[in-house]
């Protein structure tokens, strides 16, 4: 009996471990629930924060990005408008110009119109003004050939017209031609080029007070070597004391005769200088060739030969006439004083008289 009681005692268990046998109660689930549930609440607000914060982050940024752009476009909208006013300006500027324009158009189609009544009236005005202009130039400057090309047009116009009552017109102004074409022309181009040597070469023309005399040849002894050729030759000294005597008495008769020097004194001796007058004179000498060139252009004869002559003077007086600089230009101004290069005056007076003649004609019988 207490042997059964024993193993009835050793098999049943006590009341924990039956109780660790049963199933978890609903309420553990519930609890478990609940914290996976807060987790999980808390997890998802969490991500939801984080989101929040980088949708706020780049909605700045997004705001940023616009203020910038919202301010390069009010820059841009300034700067065009800006250039919107310049262009206003400018076209109001094209508008007047255009207004200016168009107004002398009207005017000149006013003229041309005018002109246009009469095509032999416009034609007598056009050789009037080119006759008129070759007169010009003849009578101021003296251009022949300004005055050929003028009257060449003159002809021009005429023989295209073809009217007859223009013949003696015609007649007039061929003859004038071939009258300019006759006169002696003189070569320009030349002359000037000849002064604007002398231009060129008047620095470094000696002047007459820095001339120098020129050392005397030393008598060379017959049979020397390197003996300049038209010396004065001694002859050759004999061996011994007697030669060399000889020789020593030649070369003090050589050193006394360069203590004594002849000179002309027929002319006056050339005035010294200073350094500035001697600047002041090579640049009037300067000015007056080229005062000499502008009468050659202009066919000034008589101040042509003035400037001419005066350069000359002075280049006789105030420089080396020995040098040969000098004498090349010496030689140069004389040769241009004997050119001619006044041409004789001609004029027009008879063609501008037939030309006055014959609109005058023409208006008493446009009147009539």
């Amino acid at each position: 009996m207490n042997d059964q009681t024993e193993t009835a005692a050793l098999v049943t268990p006590p009341p924990a471990e039956r109780q660790a046998d049963k199933p978890l109660p609903w309420a553990l689930w519930l609890a478990l629930l609940a914290l996976f549930g807060l987790l999980a609440t808390v997890w998802f607000a969490w991500r939801v924060d984080q989101r929040f914060e980088a949708t706020r982050a780049e909605l700045a940024r997004r705001l940023a990005e616009t203020d910038a752009k919202l301010g390069e476009a009010l820059a841009s909208a300034r700067g065009n408008r800006e250039t919107l006013d310049a262009l206003q300006a400018k076209v109001g500027a094209l508008e007047a110009q255009l207004a200016e324009i168009q107004s002398q158009q009207i005017a000149l189609a006013a003229i041309y119109q005018e002109l246009a009544k009469n095509r032999e009236d416009r034609l007598l005005a056009e050789i009037e003004q080119d006759v008129s202009i070759a007169a010009q130039q003849l009578q101021l400057a003296g251009n022949v050939e300004a005055a050929l090309i003028a009257l060449s047009g003159a002809e021009a116009r005429l023989a295209r017209s073809g009217q007859p009552q223009f013949l003696p017109l015609r007649k007039l102004i061929n003859r004038d031609i071939e009258r300019l074409k006759a006169l002696p022309a003189a070569d320009v181009a030349g002359i000037a080029l000849k002064l604007d040597g002398l231009i060129d070469a008047v620095p470094n023309l000696p002047l007459a007070f820095e001339r120098r005399p020129a050392p005397a040849a030393k008598p060379s002894r017959a049979g020397a070597s390197g003996a300049p050729a038209g010396a004065p030759a001694v002859p050759a000294a004999p061996p011994g004391w007697q030669g060399m005597l000889s020789t020593w008495l030649n070369d003090v008769w050589h050193e006394l005769r360069q203590l004594v020097r002849i000179e002309r004194i027929d002319t006056p001796d050339p005035g010294l200088l200073a350094p500035r007058e001697a600047f002041f004179l090579r640049e009037n000498l300067r000015l007056r060739l080229l005062s000499a060139r502008l009468a050659l252009l202009a066919r000034d004869g008589r101040g042509f030969h003035g400037d001419v002559r005066q350069a000359a003077a002075w280049l006789e007086q105030y420089f080396d006439t020995r040098a040969p600089a000098v004498q090349e230009a010496l030689a140069t101004l004389h040769g241009l004083l004997k050119l001619d290069v006044m041409r004789a005056p001609a004029e027009l007076n008879e063609t501008l008289a037939a030309l006055r003649n014959l609109k005058l004609g023409r208006e008493r019988g446009t009147t009539k």
